[in-house]
Order: C-alpha cells, then structure tokens, then sequence
C-alpha cells in the first residue's frame, strides 16, 4: 500500500488477494482453513462496503453510470447473500464447497466486471490526483467497514447510517470471538 496509489489499482490489487484467499480456503483444511474463510469474510465485507460508499457513486459520473453501477450493486447484494449463508454454517459444513464454489465464480465474475466496465469509467472522468484522493477514501472506508456480509446495506446513504454501529457489533464480535479461540 503506497500514498500514490490510484482507486483502481487498490481494488485490482485487493481481486488478486481475493482470488488468493478463495485458493487457501479451497485448499486449507482445519483450523487454517476456518482462519483463511475468516480472512476471506473480512476482506470481502470491508472491500465492498467500500466500493459502495465511495466508488459506485463516483462511477455513477456520466452517461450509463447508473446502469453499470446498479449491475454491479446487484451482484454484491447476492454475493453478500451467499456469504452470509456460508459465515452462518461454516467450513466444516456439509454442502460448503459447493457454496463456497458459487461464491467464488460469483465474486470473480464480479470483479471482472468491475475491471472491465466500471474501472475504464473511473479512469475516462477522474483525473490522478482524484483517482489517488479515492484511494485515499477507500482505505479510511475500509477501517471503519463492518467485517461481515450485510445483505441489504449497499447504497452510499445506509452504509453511511447504518455502517458504522454494525461495524461496531462485528468488530466485538471478532475481538470475543479471538479470545474464545473460536474463528
């Protein structure tokens, strides 16, 4: 992570740690695989959260904006879906992988849509400087984004109200569930 950074190679470079998560949990098996899906909830929960407050709307800029944007919401809204179902039953649970498959081509499938469509827009209305000022944003986004899947909470406005507190609930959930030794 750099200061000169731009918005679009940020997200880029959170897809490929993605893509690398959904490899360890697929190939982890245990406690290290309970830690990897952890991980994989986490960077999920935060990095959409922040594309939702802060990318979406600045891609929203110019003619088609909200068709592309409004795709994509809809995408996350059922990735969120699918990994709030996985969180609920865990890596051990019989059926597991075949969700854990639908999410992964889901949310890769998302990502390249992201990349291909949303991305190029960023970079046609923005400049450098903007484009390193979202960066910026996301990250500070993320720090204060809930760690789980909240479906129904992808526009700018409920993010912004309802973030914050459900950020709070799942961040003392993660930190009791650390010191129960539990994932």
């Amino acid at each position: 992570m750099n200061d000169q950074e731009d918005v679009i190679a940020l997200l880029v470079r959170q897809h490929g740690e993605i893509r690398a998560l959904f490899d360890e949990v697929e190939t982890a098996h245990g406690d290290k695989r309970k830690d990897a899906f952890r991980r994989l909830v986490r960077l999920l929960a935060v990095h959409e959260t922040a594309e939702e407050e802060i990318v979406h709307p600045a891609a929203r800029r110019g003619e088609g904006g909200d068709a592309v944007v409004d795709a994509r919401v809809a995408e996350e809204r059922r990735a969120k879906e699918l990994l709030t179902t996985l969180d609920e039953i865990g890596p051990d649970a019989e059926g597991f992988d075949t969700l854990l498959a639908q999410l992964r081509d889901d949310v890769l499938a998302h990502a390249n849509h992201e990349e291909q469509e949303e991305f190029p827009r960023l970079r046609a209305e923005y400049d450098g400087d903007r484009l390193r000022a979202l960066a910026k944003a996301v990250r500070a986004a993320e720090k204060i984004a809930p760690t789980r899947p909240h479906p129904g909470i992808e526009s700018p406005a409920a993010n912004m109200l309802l973030g914050p507190p459900v950020a709070l609930m799942d961040r003392a959930r993660d930190l009791i569930r650390a010191a129960l030794g539990r994932s």
